[in-house]
């Protein structure tokens, strides 16, 4: 082949790579515009992107500019950060006999403000395994009302772990966010087993604000005596949100330690030059 057309198969094979990859940051810029299946609004921040041609010792190469959200990764932090409520009532505590008979789910940020109320369901169960629920579940249960709601329910267990599921996908990024209550593990060793693709799009850790109760009961006694009272009416909803009233106060009362304190840990600590 001349030279000439050598030369110029190369420069067209070059200009088709750039095209190329022009043509996939822009795809890429434009997906960035959307999260969450919307549309981010506001500014944007302008990077430039230079490609240089894989060839040895070529010396082709363009660059132009990409822009892409700023609010995009600040937003995606925080969801990153957010908590997914969540309590249940069971049949008992037996996971090879017992059922959940009632869910609700709450959504708050990392400062405990609530975003988003899910669903609270009620699920059916046969009348058989209600009545084979110990004495003190069909005291409760049947004082609060949940025994008779659960048999006039026509809500089956895959139908509440489809809504539930669609409700944190809709708040929560896959994998990031963890699951959060009162006692929570044991509700977590029930939803490990009966609503597993729910349990799969949250973080593996727990936040269970029973720990901190535990820990403030033994650290620090006298902020203890003064926990808000809770009303125990055993009911999904009102024991979450009992649930993170209880935090709202360890936070404002415990884990916010004094400047002069703050020093004083960091002294111990050998960091002194960070204050």
């Amino acid at each position: 082949m001349p030279a000439c057309l050598r030369t110029s198969a190369w420069g067209l094979a070059a200009v088709e790579f750039l095209c190329r990859k022009r043509q996939s940051v822009a795809r890429c810029a434009k997906a960035a515009y959307h999260f969450n299946g919307s549309v981010l609004q506001g500014s944007v921040l302008s990077s430039r992107v230079i490609f240089q041609s894989s060839t040895a010792g070529s010396r082709f190469g363009s660059g132009f500019d990409v822009r892409v959200p700023r609010k995009h990764s600040m937003l995606s932090t925080a969801m990153s950060q957010r908590m997914v409520w969540v309590d249940l009532e069971m049949t008992g505590l037996n996971i090879e006999e017992d059922q959940i008979i009632e869910m609700a789910c709450i959504i708050t940020d990392s400062d405990l403000n609530i975003l988003a109320e899910g669903p609270n369901l009620i699920i059916n169960q046969p009348d058989e395994l209600l009545d084979g629920m110990s004495e003190w579940c069909k005291e409760h249960h049947g004082k609060s009302g949940l025994t008779q709601a659960v048999q006039d329910s026509k809500i089956i267990l895959e139908q509440a772990e489809y809504e539930f599921l669609s409700f944190i996908r809709q708040h929560t990024p896959p994998g990031q966010c963890p699951l959060a209550g009162n006692s929570v593990h044991a509700d977590k060793r029930f939803l490990d087993k009966h609503m597993p693709q729910f349990m799969h799009h949250l973080h593996y850790r727990i936040i269970d604000v029973s720990t901190i109760k535990e820990l403030c009961r033994r650290w620090f006694p006298e902020e203890y005596k003064m926990t808000p009272h809770k009303k125990s009416s055993h009911r999904a909803l009102g024991d979450i949100q009992e649930s993170i009233k209880e935090l709202q106060y360890y936070q404002a009362n415990i884990f916010k330690a004094t400047l002069k304190e703050k020093k004083h840990m960091l002294v111990e600590n050998g960091n002194s030059n960070k204050m």
